[in-house]
């Protein structure tokens, strides 16, 4: 593990991707005991000061754990899929937020990446994830309730789906797809939307699942994402006439 005390790089982060980068070669095992603080200051030929900086980035980023007491230290990390949601989700936000992706991106993106799971979800959806659907189309047809929670139970609905399939891997692919990309949908199109279209239409997804047909999901699926492209451009073209208005 090297560093290059000329780059103009913070040499704290530097550290860290350096032992981050011997993590994901295979260098460094998981539940492996890093060098202590005084060896990595040694080996770097930084203070402790840049060392600890260093360590707690790669505990920001659950790549390492501590403990303390005589047998302590930092240990690599074993990280899950389902700890990592988070991190995907805030990158996608991020991303999404940062660089202006057109509504029309956005939508496309993330039913693209929808359907692409609704064959394994027909297939592999187990009782429990249909449940949750049906719960939550419930809950969605509950008077009073309020925008966000409306918001909050489609997300869960279409996380539902997407665990469906029973692949961590696209789960995890797919956080930020259904978490970030969906709410931003949501905001964008919630004044203008029939509660009542899109619960039957979820209706129409859960129906499929539960029937384990692949092009039934789909087919609901990309009516939804008809549905929702229409709104948001429908939303935007009311926004450019307000700003047009004298």
């Amino acid at each position: 593990m090297k560093i290059d005390p000329s780059s103009p790089a913070d040499l704290s982060v530097q550290i860290a991707s350096a032992i981050r980068d011997a993590i994901v070669s295979g260098q460094l095992i998981v539940d492996q005991r890093l060098p202590s603080e005084a060896e990595l200051c040694a080996q770097f030929e930084v203070g402790r000061t840049t060392v600890r900086e260093a360590l707690k980035r790669l505990a920001a980023q659950s790549l390492i754990r501590t403990q303390r007491g005589a047998t302590g230290g930092a240990f690599v990390n074993r990280i899950s899929f389902e700890e990592a949601y988070s991190q995907q989700i805030t990158t996608s936000t991020l991303l999404l937020s940062m660089n202006a992706v057109s509504f029309e991106t956005a939508c496309e993106a993330r039913y693209a990446l929808e359907r692409a799971c609704a064959p394994l979800s027909a297939a592999r959806r187990s009782a429990d994830h249909l449940a949750t659907m049906r719960a939550e189309i419930h809950r969605q047809g509950q008077p009073g309730l309020t925008d966000e929670a409306f918001c909050a139970s489609d997300v869960a609905f279409h996380r539902a789906l997407v665990d469906g399939a029973g692949n961590p891997v696209m789960s995890y692919q797919l956080a930020g797809a259904v978490e970030a990309m969906q709410p931003l949908m949501n905001m964008i199109t919630f004044t203008a939307r029939s509660r009542e279209r899109i619960i039957a239409l979820h209706c129409q997804i859960a129906d499929a699942l539960d029937a384990q047909s692949a092009p039934e999901t789909e087919a609901a699926l990309s009516e939804l994402e008809r549905y929702t492209l229409t709104l948001g451009q429908d939303v935007m073209a009311q926004r450019a006439q307000a700003r047009a208005a004298p």
